[in-house]
């Protein structure tokens, strides 16, 4: 148990800690936007549900390294794309794929409303809810769990890692999702992020790769924009009221 306790075990934690929650925070806006669609009570419960679902798919996923890393073995070869295909590839291209869809739908329903029912929050259904956080959550914890096998040594170091990390989520979690709710403009942009990662996912699994760095970089510009934006609507919000 001692040998657990060293100096490189300790900065292999933090930094895998600090990665994961990095990696979470799409995991964290796709749960918010997609728990949008309950009733307002459930929806601090199926965030929490959503999260825990997360952290038990990692963990799991752990355990069962040498499968995880048999994802990465050679399946079959296509010419035309000049890219020898891996179950790694497969799950992400069926993941950004189902991004896409989910995304778009959503981003369609914001705009054109619900055609379909008087209240769509009611026809949301919590294991509808939770299945598809599931679904997302394999693609999420399956990058995550390789990078963690190729930082760290200890199965021991890779879960405590994970259980901070998504213990941090769930703090954030509510938060999150609810500025997203209040703020219609932030909640397209979050939907336009989903896009993005969905075609990041695809291209990894077609063998192309797409540097991260750009998009994620992207992401963040666009968010410190849409604040500004946020704090000038304010800003005129503000001083139309103290003319009324």
């Amino acid at each position: 148990m001692s040998h657990l306790f060293t100096p490189e075990n300790g900065i292999a934690l933090l930094t895998l800690t600090a990665l994961e929650i990095v990696l979470g925070i799409d995991n964290i806006v796709f749960i918010s936007i997609i728990t949008g669609g309950l009733p307002d009570k459930q929806r601090p419960l199926a965030r929490r549900l959503g999260l825990a679902l997360a952290m038990g798919m990692r963990i799991m996923l752990l355990f069962a390294i040498s499968w995880v890393m048999g994802l990465t073995a050679p399946l079959f070869h296509v010419d035309l794309l000049d890219h020898t295909v891996t179950g790694r590839d497969l799950v992400l291209f069926c993941g950004g794929l189902f991004l896409l869809a989910k995304a778009t739908v959503e981003i369609h329903k914001t705009l054109e409303g619900d055609e379909h029912g008087r209240d769509g929050a009611q026809r949301a259904s919590m294991l509808a809810v939770l299945i598809q956080i599931a679904l997302l959550d394999a693609i999420f914890s399956l990058d995550s769990v390789i990078t963690a096998v190729g930082m760290a040594d200890e199965i021991a170091v890779m879960i405590v890692a994970v259980v901070l990390a998504v213990g941090a989520m769930m703090v954030f979690a509510t938060p999150v999702a609810d500025f997203v709710e209040r703020h219609p403009t932030v909640k397209m942009l979050a939907l336009s992020f989903l896009i993005l990662v969905g075609v990041l996912l695809t291209a990894e699994g077609l063998g192309r790769e797409i540097e991260k760095g750009y998009i994620y970089f992207a992401m963040a510009f666009s968010f410190a924009v849409e604040m500004l934006n946020l704090r000038i609507r304010g800003r005129a919000k503000a001083r139309a009221q103290a003319r009324a």
